[in-house]
C-alpha cells in the first residue's frame, strides 16, 4: 500500500504540448519523458456499489505489465487530493478477487459478493511522465508529472481524458501546488479532482457527479480561524467542482452556483478584521473581484435574457482558455495551506484568530447589522445597491454557520436577507424601489435581526 498525494489540471491539447517543451520542466526534469500507453479497465458491481463507496478497482496494462489497482476513499479539496492505493503485478488481465482481502477491502464493502464485479468502462490513453525536482533549499521534493491523451469509453460514450497530473513521490504536498502554480501562471491550468474513474461513471449516469462537497462542521466552540479555513476549502472545492460539471454539460444553474460560491468566498475574506489583515488577503480580492466583475453582470442578466443563456457557455470556455481562473485557484489552495492571512498579524489579530466561533460571530454579525442602518434605506431604497458588500458579508456567515447562533428565527432572518440582496442587484424601477423599501422593513422587524442591533 501507498499514499498517493496528486493534483489533476485540465488542459487544452495546445498546453499539453506546451507543457512537454516549458523552459520550467525542461529545467527540472531529471529522466526525460517516458512514454507509455496505458489500457485500463474498471469493475463495479451492477448496482455500482465500489462507486458508492468511494473505491475504485481497475486493470491496467501498460506495455507488458498487468497491475490490479485499489484506490479507497481518501480526500480531496480544491484539486488536491490524497488516498490510499494498492497495487498488484498479476501475470494475465483477469481480476484477482483473492488480492481484495484483508485491511485493504473498505469495511462498507464486507458483506459485497466480489462474483458480481464487472468491467464497465475503459480509459485509454497515452501517458508521458518524467520525474521532476523541485527541491527548495535543503527540502528534497521530487514530483512525477504526467502529460495524458485519451479517452474514457463507455459503450458508444466517450470523453476526451486531457490532463496534467502532479504525482508527489518525495515531499511536502505544498509543492504540488507551488509547481501548478508556477506553470499556471502563464498556462491556462484548470485544477480538477474528477478522476478518470469518475468521468467513467458520469458518463454511464450524468447525475452520479457529485457537486455538492461535505459541509464543513462548525460548532461554536471552533476558532474562527479553523472556521474560516474550513468555509474557504468548501467554497473553493465546490467552486471548482461547478466549474467543471458547467464546462461539461453546461446547464445555467450551474454558472449561477459557481458565481455565488466565488461571492461567498469573496465576503468571508473581507469579514475577518484583524484576524486576516487586508495585505494579507489582497492578491485573492483582486483576482476575485475581477472574476465577479466579468461573470455577475452576465448572470444578472441570463435571468430575464433567454440569448444570454445560451451563449454563456461557450463565453465560460473562453475564461478556461485563460490562465487566470486556474491561476487563482491554485494560488487560493497555496494561500489557504500555508494559512497566509495569520502570518504577519498583531497579538489582537492573533486573538481572534483563536477566539470562538460563538463568541465572535454574534458581534461580527452585531457590528454588520448596526452598519447596515435599514431605517435609512426604507427612505432611499434607491442606494441599497452601496450596502451589498456588507448584505453579502452578513449573508455569507449566516449561509454556513448560523447553527452556533442561540439567536431565534435566524432561518427566517437568512431567507429575508437573500430576497434584500437580490433587490439590491436589479435594475431601478419605480417598482422595484417600493418592492426594496418593504423588504427593508421586513428584515428590520425580524426578531433575529432586533436581537442582532441589541448585542
Amino acid at each position: 500500500m501507498q499514499k498517493e498525494t496528486e493534483i489533476k489540471l485540465r488542459v487544452s491539447r495546445e498546453t499539453l504540448a506546451a507543457l512537454r517543451e516549458h523552459p520550467l520542466l525542461k529545467k527540472r526534469n531529471k529522466s526525460g519523458w517516458e512514454r507509455h500507453e496505458l489500457m485500463n479497465q474498471y469493475f463495479d458491481t451492477p448496482e455500482r456499489d465500489l462507486a458508492r463507496a468511494k473505491v475504485a478497482l481497475r486493470l491496467r496494462r501498460d506495455g507488458e505489465e498487468v497491475i490490479q489497482t485499489l484506490k479507497t476513499r481518501g480526500q480531496s479539496v480544491a484539486g488536491l487530493s490524497e488516498r490510499n492505493e494498492y497495487d498488484w503485478n498479476l501475470p494475465k488481465a483477469k481480476l484477482d478477487l483473492k488480492k481484495l482481502e484483508g485491511e485493504c477491502w473498505p469495511e462498507a464493502l464486507a458483506d459485497l459478493d466480489k462474483k458480481t464485479l464487472k468491467a464497465i468502462f475503459t480509459t485509454d490513453f497515452v501517458r508521458e511522465r518524467a520525474e521532476i525536482a523541485w527541491g527548495r533549499g535543503k527540502s528534497k521534493v521530487v514530483i512525477e508529472a504526467a502529460l495524458d491523451l485519451g479517452h474514457v469509453v463507455v459503450g458508444k460514450q466517450k470523453e476526451e481524458i486531457c490532463e496534467l497530473e502532479l504525482e508527489l513521490r518525495e515531499g511536502e504536498p505544498a509543492a504540488l501546488l507551488e509547481l501548478a502554480a508556477e506553470l499556471a501562471a502563464t498556462l491556462p491550468l484548470m485544477p480538477c479532482d474528477i478522476s478518470k474513474a469518475e468521468r467513467g461513471y458520469r458518463l454511464h449516469d450524468a447525475g452520479s457527479y457529485a457537486l455538492s462537497l461535505p459541509a464543513p462542521q462548525l460548532s461554536a466552540e471552533t476558532p474562527l480561524d479553523d472556521a474560516f479555513a474550513a468555509l474557504s476549502w468548501h467554497l473553493l472545492g465546490s467552486s471548482q467542482r461547478l466549474a467543471e460539471q458547467y464546462r461539461f454539460n453546461g446547464h445555467w444553474r450551474l454558472l449561477q452556483d459557481w458565481v455565488e460560491n466565488l461571492a461567498e468566498l469573496r465576503a468571508l475574506l473581507s469579514s475577518l478584521g484583524q484576524a486576516a489583515p487586508r495585505q494579507s488577503t489582497h492578491d485573492l480580492r483582486v483576482a476575485l473581484d475581477a472574476l465577479l466583475e466579468d461573470w455577475r453582470p452576465l448572470v444578472q442578466a441570463g435571468l430575464e435574457d433567454e440569448d444570454v443563456r445560451k451563449a454563456a457557455p461557450e463565453q465560460f470556455l473562453e475564461e478556461l482558455q485563460d490562465p487566470r481562473w486556474g491561476l487563482f485557484s491554485l494560488q487560493a489552495s497555496r494561500w489557504l495551506l500555508a494559512r497566509s492571512w495569520a502570518a504577519e498579524r498583531n497579538t489582537r489579530g492573533n486573538r481572534q484568530g483563536a477566539a470562538q466561533l460563538g463568541s465572535w460571530l454574534p458581534r461580527l454579525l452585531s457590528e454588520e447589522a448596526s452598519s447596515l442602518q435599514l431605517q435609512r434605506y426604507q427612505q432611499q431604497p434607491e442606494d441599497l445597491a452601496e450596502q451589498l458588500p456588507r448584505i453579502e458579508r452578513i449573508q455569507a456567515w449566516l449561509h454556513h454557520a448560523r447553527q452556533v447562533l442561540e439567536i431565534a428565527e435566524m432561518d427566517r432572518l437568512y431567507g429575508e436577507l437573500n430576497k434584500l440582496a437580490q433587490l439590491a442587484n436589479e435594475p431601478i424601477t419605480d417598482e422595484l424601489l417600493d418592492a426594496r423599501k418593504q423588504q427593508a422593513i421586513a428584515v428590520y422587524q425580524n426578531r433575529a435581526w432586533k436581537t442582532l442591533l441589541r448585542l
